[in-house]
C-alpha cells in the first residue's frame, strides 16, 4: 500500500491538514482522537473547528462544555466546534447558491421540496461533508483561512465510506451545475495528501484491527484517498515479555479465591491482554501506514485534563514518528 507521509517535524506538523476525516469502528474512541488532535494542534498555534456529525456528540463535554450547537462555537482557545445538522446545512447551502433569505425561506418550508431533500439518496451525507469541507475553504476579509484545520469526526467505518462515496457519487452522476462543481472541487481536495487525509482510529483488540485493516483497504483501493494515519487507542505498557506471555497462556487460569491464586489469574488476564494486543499492533503495523499510539487511562477520558494527557503522550511520538516517516506524495489526479 502506498500512504502520504509528509516530511515534518512534529506531531503538529505531521498531520495537520487544512480537512481531516476521522473516522473507524464505533467504539474505538474516535471523538476522543478528535478533541487530542485540536487540542495538539492549538497548542502549535493553529486555529481548529472540529466539526460534529452525531447529535449523541459527547465532544462538548471533554472541554467542559454544554451540548454542541449548530452554529460554530469556542470549546477552548483557537479550538471551535460545530453540531453538523443536514437541514441546517442544507439551507446554509441553499443561502450561499441563492443570496436570498427570503427565496431559502419559501425553498425550505415547501413540503414538496423537503420531501424530496429528505428522499435523495446521499444529500444528507453531502449536506454534512459539504458544509465541513466548505469551512476549511473559508477565508478572513484579509484572504487567510478563517480555520487552519478543519476536522471531521466522521461516522463509523460503513457510514464514513458512505460519507467519503458521496461527491465521486456526484461527479459521476450528476449534470453540471452548482451541486456537481462544488463536489468536485472537494473531492480534488480530499485526494490531494497536502491538503486532506484521513485518519483512522482503532483499538489493538481482533474485531476493530480486521475492520481497520477493510477499511484501510477501501480508502486506496476504491477511493484513491490520502490514509494519513493509523492511530490505535487505549494500548496498555507490557508488563510481560512475549515468552513469559506464551507461558501464561498455557497456563490454566484457577479457581481458588486465595490471594495466590487470584494473582495468577489476574497475570493470566493481562498475559492474554497483551498478546492480542501485540498480535494487533504487528498486523496494523504491516500496512506500512504511519502509526501513532494513545496510552490507555485507567480513570478514563471525561475531561480536558485527561485529553491534555493524550496530546502529550501522542507529542512525544511526532518528532520520530515524522522522521521515519518522511517521504513525499505527488497528489492523484481528479479523475
Amino acid at each position: 500500500m502506498s500512504f502520504d507521509s509528509s516530511a515534518a517535524n512534529s506531531v503538529d506538523d505531521f498531520l495537520a491538514r487544512r480537512f481531516l476525516f476521522v473516522t473507524g469502528k464505533g467504539g474505538v474512541g474516535k471523538t476522543t482522537v478528535v478533541a487530542v488532535l485540536a487540542e495538539r494542534f492549538a497548542r502549535a498555534g493553529k486555529r481548529v473547528l472540529i466539526a460534529e456529525t452525531s447529535p449523541k456528540e459527547h465532544l462538548s463535554t471533554l472541554f467542559g462544555r454544554g451540548s454542541l450547537p449548530t452554529q460554530i462555537t469556542e470549546l477552548m482557545p483557537r479550538v471551535f466546534g460545530v453540531l453538523l445538522d443536514a437541514n441546517v446545512a442544507l439551507k446554509e447551502y441553499g443561502a450561499l447558491v441563492l443570496k436570498s433569505e427570503r427565496l431559502v425561506g419559501a425553498l425550505f418550508d415547501n413540503k414538496l421540496v423537503n420531501g424530496f431533500f429528505h428522499g435523495a439518496p446521499g444529500l444528507k451525507e453531502w449536506a454534512l461533508l459539504g458544509k465541513a469541507w466548505y469551512h476549511s475553504t473559508e477565508t478572513l476579509a484579509d484572504g487567510s483561512p478563517r480555520f487552519d484545520v478543519v476536522i471531521l469526526d466522521a461516522p463509523a467505518t460503513g457510514h464514513g465510506l458512505d460519507m467519503l462515496r458521496v461527491p465521486k457519487t456526484i461527479i459521476e452522476l450528476s449534470p453540471p451545475g452548482v451541486l456537481r462543481t462544488d463536489a468536485e472541487k472537494a473531492w480534488t481536495q480530499f485526494r490531494d495528501p497536502q491538503k486532506s487525509g484521513v485518519v483512522v482510529v482503532s483499538l489493538p483488540e481482533e474485531m476493530p484491527t480486521n475492520e481497520s485493516i477493510e477499511l484501510c483497504a477501501a480508502l486506496e483501493n476504491e477511493l484513491g484517498l490520502p490514509l494519513l494515519s493509523l492511530i490505535v487507542n487505549q494500548v496498555v505498557p507490557s508488563v510481560f515479555s512475549p515468552a513469559e506471555r506464551d507461558a501464561l497462556a498455557a497456563v490454566e487460569e484457577p479457581l481458588g479465591t486465595d490471594a495466590a491464586a487470584q494473582a495468577l489469574g489476574a497475570g493470566i488476564r493481562r498475559a492474554a491482554r497483551e498478546q492480542v494486543q501485540a498480535a494487533s499492533l504487528e498486523r496494523l503495523g504491516s500496512l506500512g501506514a504511519p502509526m501513532l499510539e494513545l496510552p490507555f487511562l485507567s480513570a478514563g477520558v471525561h475531561d480536558a485534563r485527561a485529553i491534555a494527557s493524550l496530546s502529550a503522550a501522542l507529542s512525544a511520538q511526532g518528532q520520530d514518528a515524522a522522521a521515519a516517516w518522511s517521504k513525499n506524495q505527488t497528489p492523484p489526479s481528479a479523475s
